[in-house]
């Protein structure tokens, strides 16, 4: 597409909008500011997201077509069919740049003395252990698939890694096999070090060294290996059998995900022609699907685990998270909350608080019950052990846990199988809403009555995220508050029910018209001679409704600025439309998560953390939270906070018409965001 034609609409295809923010990601691994081995680690994060996309959304595209639907008015004034033609070719350009950025790394590594060998290059010291390492770890865990003509293609897996191999027998007769790279052994493996030079082999290289052993009862002239990949329909189909849980349901959806439809295959493009026909005709690929010819190499999300040997100097600089001024490991956070609000920001501040939360609430004799949204779970979650260990004290704890968080199905479902064991009262959120809030809710007996506290936050209660992702977590013992908190959960209860909330705005029932009335009362302030101003940060933006809303308030004067990290359909800075909004985008170290919406100037402004993106399925079709900050002082933090990160001039890119990314550049002092809170934060700890 043209530049011209990029903003002649109203709305950028939301699509086409996500692969611009994953632009975004791959500028970082060829930013020189950034340590050599996290920029491989970006590329990394570009391929993973690239991994997801096709299986989320271009799938979806695929559906549109497969129904026999144009779905203009669902993809921003595109054609489905001729949508899928763009986004092929925007990935077959990302995934060349992508490889050209790979090779410059490589040759960076090597003049820090890391080496990426592969196997031609191997020497016989290398040989000795390769072969030792094949034997020990790789052989016993080797899928090796040998086809032919007669036999069906087997079901490959979704993102898995496979080489396609291609033997040319004795009698000139070709025979064709696959092997499946095995998921349980690292992607790199170390050699032994030869002076201060460090060695890496793929393990695709290994096993390209170990052909013939692999192969060694076939009487074949001449072997070849390449790789491919396949990617499928990520989108979760339930049965309808009565007589099974929930639980059993979403776990055997979540198996069905791999023989999901193709929708992208991906192989080297120096494969031996008869080979690729061959495996095409196997797979039954068709014009639907994305074929994306690549490097030798697939899987690039490995590269986000990449080995650090030792080369602290070629990584990031580690930051310890900090504590919060006022809340104490060593006392009650109880006694703490009860006489104050508290905000914690991750990373910058320690994820523990809210762990210690949860242990201080199984423990308490006086806390009676426990109430918490979970949508994310780490693999290992003290926040689920907490839960469990309240349940095993007596509490009551009811936990809604949403079993249909994409892609964290199955750590979700091990954990609620566990909880559900230990008496702890499981709610499965509400049919044909996802709940995306996060809140949890706990009951106190004080003096013979009933007192609340609980914490609202904008990020999952994840602790392997909270070390890199943002996120608010407010926390209060605001009765007020908290009576609308348990309102949400009365309603997961009994859902046929519509409650009314004074202080939260909560999706699906009322967001979009709450904000609708907050964006209006700064149309009318500007009406009225005033200033009108609107502060917003969000990971994406693709409602339209919510975009004509931000394009009427421009219209009249409302000045707005968006931090918008991923996918944006508005486009700022048209004359007539949107000339007062501009838009950045941060993309640095930490991931930025945190939803964030002030309205009004600093001394008036209604702030508010909230669950939710703008986007059609966070308004109308999931529960979310959006919470008011009412302490003065964590107000003007957030305001403090966001004015930072809207001054960053050094990992900030512009949104435009031109939608090329560019990086925002101007004459002011550099400000790097994410270090420039950190450094906000460790001054108001010292102060």
């Amino acid at each position: 597409m043209t530049k011209a034609e990029k903003h002649n609409n109203v709305y950028i295809n939301r699509e086409i909008s996500w692969l611009q923010f994953n632009a975004r990601v791959l500028q970082e691994a060829t930013d020189k500011t950034v340590p050599l081995i996290e920029r491989l680690r970006f590329l990394g994060i570009f391929s993973n997201n690239l991994d997801e996309f096709f299986k989320v959304r271009y799938a979806t595209v695929k559906r549109i077509v497969e129904a026999g639907k144009g779905g203009k008015n669902e993809l921003g004034g595109i054609k489905a069919k001729e949508l899928l033609e763009i986004i092929t070719q925007i990935v077959i350009k990302q995934q060349s740049e992508s490889l050209g950025i790979l090779d410059s790394i490589k040759y960076k590594l090597e003049e820090e003395n890391i080496y990426i060998i592969n196997e031609t290059q191997i020497d016989n010291t290398q040989h000795d252990f390769i072969k030792k390492y094949f034997v020990q770890s790789v052989s016993p865990a080797l899928v090796t698939i040998i086809l032919n003509d007669l036999v069906q293609l087997p079901n490959l897996k979704d993102t898995g890694a496979y080489l396609a191999v291609r033997m040319i027998m004795a009698n000139n007769e070709k025979q064709f096999a696959l092997l499946e790279i095995p998921k349980s052994i690292n992607r790199f493996v170390e050699l032994p070090k030869q002076g201060d030079k460090s060695f890496i082999i793929l393990i695709d290289d290994l096993l390209r060294h170990c052909l013939s052993d692999i192969f060694n009862i076939f009487d074949y002239k001449s072997i070849s290996a390449h790789m491919i990949k396949i990617s499928r329909d990520a989108e979760l189909d339930f049965e309808s059998d009565l007589s099974k849980s929930f639980i059993d349901k979403i776990s055997d959806s979540v198996k069905h995900r791999q023989v999901g439809e193709p929708v992208r295959f991906v192989y080297d493009k120096t494969i031996d022609s008869d080979t690729l026909e061959y495996l095409m005709s196997k797979m039954e690929i068709d014009d639907t699907d994305s074929i994306i010819p690549g490097g030798r190499y697939h899987n690039r999300r490995d590269y986000m685990s990449f080995p650090s040997l030792g080369r602290t100097d070629l990584l990031y600089d580690k930051i310890e998270p900090l504590r919060i001024k006022g809340l104490s490991f060593e006392s009650s956070i109880f006694e703490a909350i009860a006489t104050k609000e508290y905000l914690l920001y991750a990373p910058y501040h320690t994820f523990s608080y809210i762990v210690k939360f949860l242990r201080e609430a199984a423990l308490d004799p006086k806390v009676k019950t426990i109430k918490i949204t979970i949508y994310r779970l780490a693999e290992i979650s003290h926040v689920a052990s907490s839960l469990i260990n309240a349940a095993i004290n007596g509490k009551t704890v009811t936990v809604s846990i949403e079993l249909q968080a994409r892609f964290d199905e199955q750590a979700n479902i091990n954990y609620a199988q566990q909880m559900e064991d230990e008496g702890v009262n499981l709610i499965f959120g509400v049919q044909g809403l996802k709940v995306h809030s996060k809140m949890c809710v706990i009951e106190r007996e004080e003096n013979s009555k009933i007192k609340r506290y609980g914490f609202i936050s904008t990020g999952n209660f994840n602790e392997s995220t909270a070390k890199i992702y943002t996120d608010y977590t407010l926390f209060t013992s605001d009765q007020s508050v908290l009576k609308d908190v348990n309102k949400i959960f009365n309603f997961f209860q009994t859902n046929y029910k519509i409650f009314r909330y004074k202080h939260l705005i909560t999706s699906p029932h009322y967001t979009q018209k709450a904000l609708s009335k907050l964006i209006d009362a700064e149309i009318e302030k500007v009406k009225n001679g005033k200033a009108g101003r609107i502060r917003l940060k969000m990971n994406s933006i693709s409602s339209y409704a919510m975009i004509d809303k931000l394009y009427e308030a421009s219209r009249v004067g409302v000045k707005i600025q968006m931090i918008v990290r991923g996918i944006c359909c508005l486009i700022p800075g048209v004359k007539g439309m949107s000339d007062n909004i501009e838009v950045i985008s941060v993309v640095d170290k930490f991931l930025e998560h945190s939803r964030l919406y002030i309205f009004g100037e600093d001394k008036d402004s209604k702030v508010y953390i909230s669950s939710a993106d703008w986007m059609t399925r966070n308004i109308d079709n999931r529960v979310e939270v959006s919470c008011p900050i009412y302490n003065e002082g964590l107000k003007q933090e957030i305001i403090d906070t966001y004015a930072i990160c809207w001054s960053d001039n050094v990992k900030a890119r512009l949104l435009n018409t031109s939608q090329e990314n560019e990086y925002r550049i101007n004459d002011k002092p550099k400000v790097r965001s994410q270090i420039a809170i950190y450094n906000y934060y460790q001054n108001k700890l010292e102060n």
